[in-house]
């Protein structure tokens, strides 16, 4: 099994892989409906991407995590 990090919309809380892993699922959400901030999610980071301005952003309100946090991902 291949490690995936995730990252979480700012603006719907939608949850994707980053651009490491094959569905690149956070990029491809940020194309469908123009949400222009995630959030480094697994563990909570401290950072955010800006897809609008291409540029890290510091985050010091981070989002709250509900429950165990997947670590793994089958089938990459």
């Amino acid at each position: 099994m291949a490690w995936v990090h995730l990252r979480l919309c700012r603006s719907c809380g939608h949850v994707g892989c980053c651009d490491n892993s094959p569905g690149r699922h956070a990029t491809a959400h940020y194309f469908a409906t123009a949400h222009p901030i995630i959030e480094g999610y697994d563990p909570p980071e401290g950072w955010g991407w800006c897809y609008v301005d291409e540029e890290f952003v510091v985050l010091p309100d981070q989002t709250p995590r509900r429950g165990p946090i997947p670590r793994f991902c089958d089938g990459l």
